[in-house]
């Protein structure tokens, strides 16, 4: 397996804390992300991505733990979401884990899910790898009290 260093950053008030670990094949944003310079903050994590997906896990795990995150960084974590999609290892998943506040989760619709879902995914492109997407409904202090599997 090709080792790459993995990525730690603390978040900020504008950046998400990211914890991208190739060992455990876990990359969690977690935080807000309203960067001013989205490619400042991201391409690096791209090109993480992209030398991650030459020896990756069989499962990956994105989490996107983001409380919130302006258009520029959803441009971002979709290329991102794009380049994992071209993992060609057999048998490999990737699992999308997005978080949300419990009241917005139990008033959410399956249409609304689809189309948040569909931001990140429209553009992936021909799809190698099988895709998973578990929604989680938070407490304010982060305990997840309801969840949900869907399999893309």
């Amino acid at each position: 397996m090709n080792q790459i260093k993995n990525i730690f950053i603390e978040k900020t008030a504008k950046t998400p804390q990211v914890d991208f670990n190739q060992l455990t094949g876990d990359l969690i944003l977690y935080g807000r992300s309203i960067p001013e310079n989205a490619a400042k903050v991201y391409e690096p994590l791209l090109a993480w991505v992209n030398d991650y997906i030459k020896s990756p896990r069989q499962t990956t795990n994105l989490r996107l733990n983001l409380e919130y995150f302006n258009t520029s960084s959803a441009i971002w974590l979709a290329r991102m979401v794009s380049a994992l999609g071209k993992i060609s290892e057999e048998d490999s998943v990737l699992i999308i884990h997005l978080y949300f506040d419990i009241e917005d989760f139990e008033s959410m619709d399956m249409e609304e899910l689809k189309d948040m879902v569909g931001k990140l995914v429209d553009n992936i492109g021909e799809i190698k790898i099988s895709i998973g997407l578990k929604t989680y409904g938070t407490e304010v202090n982060g305990k997840i009290v309801k969840e949900s599997i869907i399999f893309i």
